[in-house]
């Protein structure tokens, strides 16, 4: 029994780190990287808030909103976006309390490349990960600040570490279990960069829902101004 104990152990090692294979958008964006997109990009001027317990939801919100200008005070976030039934934050919390802050959240596409291009535009980018397997989860926020193409690294704040080096194939497996789920989130002045126009009417849609109408208005005028055929 304990020789195929270890065996089943070993296997589910290896299909959860995929130690030695190179997942698809990471092998895509080595082999041929973007000319317009800078080998590597770092916002070392976002805030960092270290996560206490299980908050790593509200210490995520709270630097992006910070490096808006927002307020950003994680323990008066966790309260509106953490759920302790949960022992976490769900994204629809993440949205709706980043909203209640006077920020437009948006989704931004499941694409590596897209988060390199929202850090090179100057935005951070908030990301959910599964740090464990497909059927034992564990779910972790962390924020984009940074990227090296010739390191073959992203730079993240996460958990409790300010400047976390990660290579890109580590964070794609992780990312990819979690759903390649991110979003940006800005003031009602600015759009991400790589946003599609759906997603950003959604955001401004959302946006709608808790903030005064002037805020509102401005987040529909700054859609309609890269997308004015916008009905």
């Amino acid at each position: 029994m304990i020789p195929r104990l270890a065996a089943v152990l070993a296997a589910l090692l290896l299909s959860g780190c995929a130690a030695f294979f190179t997942p698809p958008q990471t092998a895509a964006l080595l082999a041929q990287p973007p000319a317009d997109l800078p080998l590597s990009a770092e916002r070392d001027e976002v805030p960092f808030f270290a996560q206490t317990r299980d908050h790593c939801g509200p210490a995520a919100l709270a630097t992006v909103l910070a490096d808006t200008g927002l307020p950003a005070d994680p323990d008066r976030l966790a309260d509106a976006v953490f759920l302790p039934s949960r022992a976490g934050s769900l994204q629809l919390e993440m949205l709706g309390g980043a909203r209640r802050q006077g920020a437009v959240a948006t989704r931004l596409p499941p694409d590596l490349q897209a988060l390199l291009r929202e850090v090179a535009a100057g935005h951070a980018v908030i990301v959910l990960q599964n740090l464990g397997l497909d059927f034992a989860p564990r779910w972790h926020y962390a924020v984009v600040v940074g990227y090296d193409l010739t390191q073959r690294q992203l730079l993240l704040r996460s958990g409790t570490t300010r400047r976390q080096a990660l290579p890109l194939r580590t964070f794609e497996y992780t990312w990819a279990r979690a759903g390649r789920w991110a979003i940006a989130v800005l003031p009602p002045e600015r759009l991400p960069a790589t946003a599609s126009e759906a997603q950003a009417l959604d955001a401004a849609v959302g946006f709608e829902r808790v903030a005064p109408p002037a805020r509102a208005a401005q987040a529909y005028r700054t859609l309609l101004a890269r997308w004015p055929g916008n009905a």
